[in-house]
This record gives structure tokens, sequence and C-alpha cells, in this order.
């Protein structure tokens, strides 16, 4: 039977590589963008249709006409925000455009579902105890406004399974890799740090896990996700200090010892977000990115390689990947070590 891929947020970071990886393995997919958004793909195997989320007229495009095609939606539309302040949009987005898109994949009757949340959907547990799947979400257990769309999303997504959907979600970690066409918050981090604009860090880390091996882990979704089963698609722990150490190993660029005390860093943070915002670039860190980096980030991803053979690479390949592409789109003048 032939197989036919919807994939939301398509022109993003992490939906325009598996829009790059499905098309490499020859499969017919259909992109939903925001009208104005750049798609940096063309195939003949890719439909492009323009429309919002929040907006769920404008969805019925993206899923007619299908034949007897056998259909995966891929829902990685979203709004990922490290804001301090509430923003409706971020709720509209993240919480009533993914159930719009669910709705329409149940009454469309499509044959798969992988819906895109995040590890910050899932409750924190104690410094020290690795943290894995749960089949169950509450919004009030969760720390910062993203979080809390990811866990009622993610709710909402698990609730459909019981009215016979056939969905998986998959819960990624701190994205980081090539292709990102926007401002993504750690590719401005690199960029900063390229062009010298960077001379202090502060303390603290996360898991930060490879664009393309949480692409390839979606795809395998499709194929073996289970109904109703939740899967973390995570690296392991790398401390800012580690990645902008491995940043100077592989360009040559100056190394920053120069590591702000989090006391420091929160106290300047509102400042931050107010002197990015006149800048028009994302902030390096808010309030909330700070709690992020001093939160409990040891994730297990053992269910995903044991059920979807997901296997992440080591961060400087992905560092190495990520400068050179970055110099290839001109975002960053070139190196040399």
């Amino acid at each position: 039977m032939e197989e036919l891929y919807l994939v939301t947020g398509a022109a993003g970071h992490l939906g325009n590589t598996i829009v790059r990886k499905l098309l490499a393995a020859h499969k017919e997919v259909r992109a939903f963008i925001i009208p104005g958004d750049n798609m940096p793909l063309t195939s003949d195997l890719l439909t492009v249709i323009e429309g919002d989320v929040c907006d769920k007229k404008s969805l019925k495009p993206f899923f007619a006409n299908r034949g007897n095609k056998k259909t995966y939606v891929i829902h990685c539309a979203g709004i990922v925000s490290i804001a301090s302040k509430y923003q409706q949009k971020v709720y509209d987005v993240n919480v009533n455009g993914t159930k719009n898109v669910l709705d329409l994949c149940l009454a469309e009757k499509v044959d798969k579902v992988v819906h895109v949340s995040s590890v910050h959907a899932i409750a924190e547990l104690p410094a020290g105890q690795t943290i894995k799947e749960t089949s169950t979400f509450d919004s009030d257990k969760v720390v910062g406004l993203y979080a809390k769309t990811k866990a009622e999303a993610s709710a909402y997504a698990l609730s459909l399974a019981d009215k016979g959907l056939d969905i998986s979600i998959v819960h990624p970690s701190g994205i980081i890799g090539p292709y990102d066409y926007g401002h993504g918050h750690l590719q401005q981090l690199i960029i900063d740090y390229m062009n010298h604009g960077l001379t202090a860090i502060v303390k603290g880390g996360y898991d930060f896990v490879d664009v393309r091996d949480v692409a390839a882990g979606i795809i395998a979704c499709c194929q073996k996700g289970r109904k109703g089963e939740c899967y973390l698609l995570t690296n392991q722990y790398y401390s800012v200090f580690e990645i902008m150490k491995l940043l100077h190993e592989i360009t040559g660029r100056k190394e920053i010892k120069t590591v702000l005390p989090m006391w420091f860093a929160k106290m300047s943070a509102p400042l931050a977000e107010i002197y990015y915002k006149i800048k028009k670039q994302p902030p390096l860190y808010t309030s909330y990115s700070l709690y992020t980096l001093t939160s409990n980030a040891l994730f297990s991803h053992e269910k995903a390689t044991k059920e979807l053979n997901y296997q992440p690479r080591p961060l400087q390949e992905t560092l190495q990947d990520t400068v050179d592409w970055l110099v290839e789109v001109k975002k960053i003048k070139p190196y040399k070590k």
C-alpha cells in the first residue's frame, strides 16, 4: 500500500528535518506551514499546504484527497517558549491547535499519529532520580507556560487513544543541530560564540539531542510506536561549559572561561529579556531557561532504544555539523582551526 506522511510545523527546525528524511527515503509528504513561512525543501514528492493549526477550517485541505494511501500524521507544530511572561499565542497553538489537528485525525480516520510533545510535559523528579515515560500528565505539576501547554496537549492526545485513534507520543529533550532556518535559542548561542559576541556563560546544563536523531525516532515511531504509548527521545546531560569547550575544540575559537554565578544570572535575566527583545533576537537566557538549566535533566531513552531502535549520536558530532551548516548558509563566517 502507498504511504502518505502529513507533517505539521514542517518549516520549523524539527519539522523540516523530518520532511528532509522522509524525502530522502522517497516518501510522499504533505507539509503544513504557516502562510509566509519559508519551506526550505522542494521535491516532486512534496506538497506544501498553508494554513494555521488554530484555524480548523484551514486544516481541511491538509487531510483531503488521500485516496487509499496509508496515512501517517506527524504533529510537530508548536511554539517553544522560554519567555517568563504569559503568552496567549503559545497556549492557542500548543493546546487548541493540537486539539484541532488530533480531532481531525480521528474524524478523518488516519492510520497512525505521532504527537510531538516534550520532556517538559513530564513532572520533574528529585535530583538524581531518572525520569522515564508516564501515562498521566498534569499541567499543575510542571513549571512554566511551555511545559504546562505540552502537558495539557499530551493528556488530550492520550484521551483520543481511548476513542480508537492509533496515536503515540514522543518527548524530545533540548533539540540542537543543523537545518534551523529560524531563530532557535541554542543556535543563537553558537552564532554569538562564533561571532565573538559571547564573553561569559552560566552554570548548569541540560539533556541536548540532535534534531536528526529525534526526526529518525519520530519516523520509526510511525512504524513501530505502540498505540497509547509514550517514548522519550533524549540523549544525555551536558553542562553549558562542556558545550562551549567542545565548540572551542571544534573551531579553535577562544575558550570562554568566565562562568556567571546563578544568582547573578537570575538577577539580570529580566534585563536580558528586554535587551534581546530590542535586538529582535531570541534571548540566550530568561528566568525560565535558568530554571531549566538547574532542573533534574536525567532522562532515560531506554524504551525508545528498545522499541524504536533509537540511537542518539555524541554531541560533538552534532556541534561539528551545526557549525559547518551555519557556515554553508552564511549565518557565520568560515573558521580556521
